[in-house]
């Protein structure tokens, strides 16, 4: 049997993604022995570009409706979500598949981004696939990389990751939505233990951890919208002044 290229992308994608081959098996109904054949001896962009797979016309993405009717709240906070654990994989005939990682400690965000996507993409289906300490919730779409054309090869971290003019616009006016899509992914509200003088007591704080510059520029950028006031170690961001976290927990909170 001959699969299509779209396949070999999918699978190389999820293998990036550190899936392993009875994970990657089980996704996509590719027996195992062909999977170990593509991830050990891989094939190259040639191969696949010479098999025929026809792609999204990029320039599509300029002038496709969906921008201009997407839900901006909803967006913001999918695109937080998305920059933080999402990804976007090829799938059959143009068709391209969103992924956000879930922990499966919190089942309400879940159900929260399940939300964010259906508001965003209301007449395809989301739906969710287990995955070792995580839940992956999905929708396929061919406009994907029309809403996040932030989507390319490699890791956010080894990319640029810079918002175009209409999402920054979005974002400027649904900046708490998209901060707590960013804090959802890839952040915490905690507790911080502290022992001045031999009392001990802890305070909330809140933490944003992203290997990607441009990711935690964004971050800040938002904070410094709202006068957050943060500071940087690395690559985590910290907010522990009580007027910061009291103002993060009017739209943030726990995880729960």
């Amino acid at each position: 049997m001959t699969r299509p290229a779209e396949d070999v992308l999918l699978v190389e994608s999820l293998h990036r993604d550190g899936f392993n081959q009875s994970e990657i098996a089980r996704l996509t109904g590719i027996n195992r022995r062909t999977l170990g054949d593509w991830i050990n001896h891989g094939r190259s962009p040639a191969d696949v570009r010479n098999s025929g797979l026809q792609v999204l016309d990029p320039s599509h993405a300029a002038y496709c409706d969906l921008r201009m009717a997407v839900l901006s709240e909803p967006y913001a906070y999918l695109l937080g979500l998305y920059l933080g654990d999402g990804c976007i994989s090829l799938m059959k005939r143009g068709v391209f598949l969103l992924r956000i990682a879930c922990c499966e400690a919190y089942p309400h965000l879940m159900d929260l981004c399940e939300e964010a996507i259906h508001a965003v993409m209301p007449r395809n289906k989301v739906f969710r696939t287990p995955a070792i300490g995580c839940t992956a919730v999905s929708c396929c779409s061919k406009h994907w990389l029309c809403l996040f054309p932030q989507h390319g090869p490699g890791k956010k971290h080894e990319r640029p990751i810079i918002l175009e003019p209409w999402q920054q616009a979005i974002v400027d006016v649904e900046v708490k939505a998209f901060l707590r899509g960013l804090v959802h992914s890839d952040g915490s509200r905690y507790l911080n233990p502290v022992s001045p003088r031999g009392k001990s007591y802890s305070y909330p704080s809140y933490l944003f951890a992203n290997a990607s510059d441009d990711i935690r520029a964004l971050f800040c950028d938002g904070c410094d919208a709202l006068g957050v006031k943060r500071r940087q170690s690395k690559r985590d961001i910290f907010v522990t002044q009580r007027p910061s976290v009291a103002l993060l927990d009017e739209f943030i909170g726990p995880k729960t």
